[in-house]
């Protein structure tokens, strides 16, 4: 990428390029497309102003407190990769982190990594692979996790693994793939454009060749959650609005209390972090695409058309789980989201950062779809883990879904600049 493509040209290629890929999203479903239309408008008239930082700004710092990517605005492209790290010593794995860090700084500024794509010598390898030349970064930012597993004999970490990063337990109803499950390192990568981000991961995983591989990745489109109150709810693709009760990055006494790792919790490198689980969730589109609008409306607790709780109101009215019609409860007690509201989870509540996926087609033809869920917390056993086993025991949605990847990781706070992410964990 270049710096200089900040252009009103270059700006009116983003909106172009973003509808354009929504063209081609558009096949899922017209109220799909809808949600993502008015995001990319607030996008594109955001970006006029970088200083609005509710909406989708064309950059965002790769330094600082915390790390870009999770409370920022949800961009509507991701990326995600989890990478299993090779036979290397920790001195290498410190500077494959090093590269990394270097790498993310320059191409969330738009430029390209190293002396770039069409530079250097003619007869070796060039730093960058050159597909984002010409593009603006599209508000392109670079998350960075370790998982559970980086903690082992390898590299002297064993005694800095948190106790919040648990191995996730069998929750009912999973069909994991073990090819889609755990890994050392993640890396989430999310920009209103989908070009962006896939040349993020590659130029990283590139990087990475010899010290670490891919074990598994995924691409998503048309966020399915906002993280400010700028951004309009979006929909899934059961064609329902998701994302209505999300925290949003404005409420920041709740971010504190709820995504952040404070300094009071051990270890001290993860002050200022936080934790991110990932569950790759299939949807049978087919056998809910003949279902009822009532009984999905059932299902999920809400109108499927402005999203507002069955027991009445509008979108953001909260739901009154004992209001009755008809001697019935208005929500049914295995409701999705009653299931789900903190008041049935001990007050528990994630920042969710989930993007719908569509990989193909399926052995019997039907649609390979559903949800790539992102939800990032200060702790995944009061948080994620108390509330899935709620939602695995009793959900009505299961009939329609099965979780078939998953992943938990530790984001650690951001990089000073001169440092890198994730330094704090090999300090002695």
């Amino acid at each position: 990428m270049t710096k200089s493509q900040s252009t009103p040209a270059a700006k009116t290629r983003l909106s172009r390029r973003g509808l354009l890929g929504l063209v081609g999203a558009g096949v899922v479903g017209a109220g799909v497309g809808l949600g993502i239309d008015r995001a990319v408008v607030s996008a594109v008239a955001a970006e006029a102003s970088a200083a609005d930082s509710s909406g989708a700004a064309s950059t965002y710092p790769f330094y600082g407190a915390h790390q870009s990517g999770i409370t920022t605005a949800a961009q509507d492209r991701l990326h995600f990769a989890s990478f299993d790290v090779s036979d290397i010593t920790r001195s290498d794995l410190i500077g494959l982190l090093k590269d990394w860090t270097a790498a993310a700084a320059r191409m969330t500024e738009g430029k390209t990594v190293g002396d770039g794509a069409v530079s250097g010598p003619l007869a070796a390898p060039q730093d960058d692979t050159g597909e984002a030349l010409g593009l603006p970064p599209a508000g392109l930012t670079i998350t960075f996790g370790f998982g559970p597993s980086l903690f082992d004999h390898r590299f002297g970490l064993a005694t800095k693994r948190p106790a919040a990063l648990i191995d996730l337990p069998h929750f009912a109803g999973d069909m994991l793939d073990p090819a889609l499950v755990g890994g050392d390192l993640c890396i989430q990568a999310c920009s209103d454009d989908p070009q962006v981000a896939v040349h993020a991961i590659r130029n990283l995983s590139r990087i990475a060749f010899g010290r670490a591989s891919i074990r598994w990745s995924q691409l998503g489109f048309g966020r399915t959650s906002s993280t400010t109150r700028a951004q309009a709810t979006p929909r899934n693709l059961f064609g329902f609005k998701d994302g209505t009760a999300n925290v949003k990055a404005e409420d920041r006494t709740v971010v504190d209390e709820h995504v952040w790792v404070p300094t009071e919790d051990s270890p001290a490198w993860m002050s200022g972090g936080s934790y991110l689980v990932s569950r790759k969730i299939r949807m049978n589109i087919e056998p809910w695409d003949r279902s009822a609008l009532g009984e999905q409306q059932r299902v999920i607790g809400r109108t499927k058309g402005d999203g507002a709780p069955l027991s009445g109101g509008s979108e953001f009215t909260e739901p009154d789980f004992a209001k009755k019609h008809d001697s019935a409860l208005a929500i049914d007690a295995d409701a999705h989201v009653r299931l789900a509201h903190p008041t049935h989870n001990h007050g528990a509540v994630l920042l969710r950062r989930g993007y719908n996926f569509v990989d193909g087609n399926d052995d019997l033809g039907q649609l390979n779809a559903g949800l790539f869920f992102i939800a990032f917390q200060r702790d995944p056993r009061t948080q994620f883990v108390a509330i899935q086993l709620r939602l695995a025991g009793n959900d009505a949605m299961n009939e329609y879904i099965q979780h078939v990847g998953s992943g938990i990781f530790a984001v650690p706070p951001g990089a000073r600049r001169g440092s890198y992410v994730g330094a704090g964990l090999f300090e002695s």
